[in-house]
């Protein structure tokens, strides 16, 4: 079989990593042998990859500077000794080069998506590196045409070096609601208008904003109706916590951490919200569409994409705190607005984001490539 490697810093809860799991769970047994080098470990959410759908390696990088992870990085990679090296982010980017000097003939590189340190991809070291990276890489994958673009004006790739594949979402597992979807909710948000949101909470997510505009919508007409669930946990966690307490509307919000239930969780939604000050293509909104729910979100990265203005959802300014809570309380107030671009999210679930589009097109990029051989200088033939 044709060995891949995939590199990664750290494979915790995030949304490549959700892509990841869903790529190993359903990628066809027989042609591929796929191990995940983390750079710095894994969490616990590698317990949702099968049994035998992938091997990992941890090469144990200290935090900060730690050059002789390189070496170490070096060996695990003339060992593994895999056809294919996939490395996915800037923070793995270096990777690209210690798999040239470790033999690799295939390398491809993927982009998911930028942190809040780079949103629009324009900090100048950054770049240097991605630059500096370039000439080694044979393929690049991104998840959005934003970040396909993105490459190609900003970092000069050749075009027909990249290549575009959204992710995909398990539409069985995540449908439309059942009449008893309300029961995983606290008793005290059953009967409510829930507005819903699961992902981390760090500072790209921004979630201040959407606990704002949740309170901002509650002292409208109307508002008592609304209930606010965010499932995630980071470091913003707490303050959006205080913000609800200092607001009085501790009875009206729920804030659970991280859950293994996401999908029954999305089905007691009545809209779902995306904060986020930058995104490549979010897992959670896919989710969230295939689900049958409008969704809120900021026009960042390759949100538009999936959020069509006016068909399944409304598009927001980040940050703006007015606009999020007016459109929560049109949905509140309109149930045939509500359930009209709830059905036109499912439906551009079933027509372009299934799973199984998303685990061909990645088994045709790597059966394209695995035959490819390189020059010294990184460059195919």
């Amino acid at each position: 079989m044709t060995r891949i490697v995939h590199v990664v810093h750290h494979f915790g809860t995030g949304g490549m990593e959700n892509g990841m799991v869903n790529l190993f769970n359903n990628f066809p047994p027989g042609d591929f042998e796929h191990h995940v080098v983390c750079l710095q470990g894994h969490s616990h959410f590698v317990e949702r990859i099968a049994p035998g759908r992938a091997v990992f390696h941890d090469v144990k990088k200290a935090p900060g500077k730690d050059p002789a992870h390189y070496v170490r990085l070096w060996r695990m990679l003339r060992a593994l000794r895999p056809d294919i090296l996939h490395t996915r982010n800037l923070s793995a980017i270096e990777a690209v080069l210690i798999g040239w000097l470790a033999g690799v003939p295939v390398r491809i590189h993927g982009e998911h998506g930028r942190d809040v340190f780079d949103l629009d991809g324009s900090n100048a070291r950054y770049n240097r590196l991605r630059r500096l990276a370039r000439p080694f890489v044979h393929r690049y994958l991104t998840v959005s045409r934003d970040l396909q673009n993105w490459l190609i004006e900003a970092i000069g790739v050749d075009a027909q070096r990249v290549t575009q594949i959204y992710n995909g979402v398990d539409k069985q597992r995540f449908r439309p609601p059942g009449p008893d979807a309300r029961a995983v909710l606290p008793a005290s948000l059953r009967d409510g208008f829930v507005v819903g949101s699961v992902g981390r909470m760090v500072g790209v997510k921004d979630y201040p904003t959407l606990v704002s505009a949740f309170i901002d919508a509650s002292r409208r007409p109307g508002g008592e109706r609304l209930r606010l669930v965010i499932v995630g946990d980071g470091g913003t966690r707490a303050a959006c916590q205080r913000q609800i307490d200092d607001a009085g509307l501790s009875a009206q919000a729920w804030l659970p951490g991280e859950r293994s239930d996401i999908a029954a969780l999305m089905q007691a939604f009545d809209v779902f919200v995306l904060p986020s000050l930058g995104e490549g293509i979010s897992n959670t909104i896919l989710e969230a569409m295939a689900c049958g729910l409008p969704v809120l979100a900021t026009g960042v990265g390759g949100t538009p994409e999936l959020v069509e203005q006016g068909v399944n959802g409304r598009l927001f300014a980040p940050g703006d705190v007015a606009a999020l809570a007016a459109a929560i309380g049109e949905y509140a107030a309109d149930p045939v607005l509500l359930g009209a671009h709830g059905s036109a999210s499912r439906q551009k679930i079933e027509s372009s984001f299934s799973i199984e589009a998303m685990v061909a097109a990645y088994r045709d990029a790597y059966l394209a490539l695995s035959g490819m051989r390189s020059r010294p200088d990184g460059s195919t033939f």
